[in-house]
């Protein structure tokens, strides 16, 4: 949904012995290209602002499409890989990656093949990290529950050190070791992995 992004990207991937680009901006203009044109392969956003990209494979293949979508995103937590590669994506491309490993991504997912990055393959063959189940959830700590607990009210870490009353320091540690933990780097994300993996504790 980032026009100069989507834009440059299209430009230099239509350069491509062998390809033909076409891009758009919304899931909901995904769905009619592809209902319009053969599609080899979709390059899908992670973040798609309002639009929840987690449900565009399994809705372009009701809609009848039968060739394969590559997940192209800045940053997903190791969960959010796990889900993905679940609901049937092909691959997931780091956007730090070079454009020939992406042409080179492009073409392996188009022959049936699969394109992840080494960390998630290890989600795949079943390895997390600290070896944790997805399915059971590390238990949080009483100061983790807190800290979490005034993340979701919308507190600043002044307001959360004070509701608990700990140092705001003390705070920021506890926020660190949450994002190693759940293998997230924002708040955002963190707020995300809490809702549907940790709401039972809190």
């Amino acid at each position: 949904d980032h026009a100069v992004f989507r834009e440059s990207l299209a430009l230099a991937l239509s350069r491509q012995p062998g390809f033909s680009v076409s891009h758009c901006g919304s899931a909901s203009e995904a769905l009619d290209i592809v209902a319009e044109k053969p599609v080899d392969v979709v390059l899908l956003d992670y973040d798609l602002g309002s639009e929840n990209a987690r449900r565009f494979p399994s809705t372009v293949r009701e809609a009848g499409f039968g060739g394969r979508v590559l997940m192209v995103t800045g940053f997903v937590s190791d969960y959010e890989a796990k889900q993905l590669i679940h609901d049937g994506v092909a691959g997931i491309f780091l956007k730090e990656q070079p454009l020939d490993v992406l042409v080179e991504a492009i073409h392996a997912v188009a022959k049936g093949g699969a394109w992840l990055d080494q960390r998630f393959l290890r989600l795949l063959s079943g390895a997390q990290a600290h070896g944790q189940s997805e399915r059971q959830p590390r238990k949080l700590s009483e100061r983790e529950r807190g800290v979490l607990g005034g993340l979701l009210e919308g507190l600043s870490n002044k307001e959360i050190a004070a509701q608990l009353g700990i140092s705001e320091p003390a705070v920021k540690t506890t926020f660190q070791r949450l994002f190693e933990k759940m293998g997230v780097r924002t708040r955002g994300h963190l707020v995300r992995i809490v809702l549907e993996r940790y709401r039972d504790q809190l």
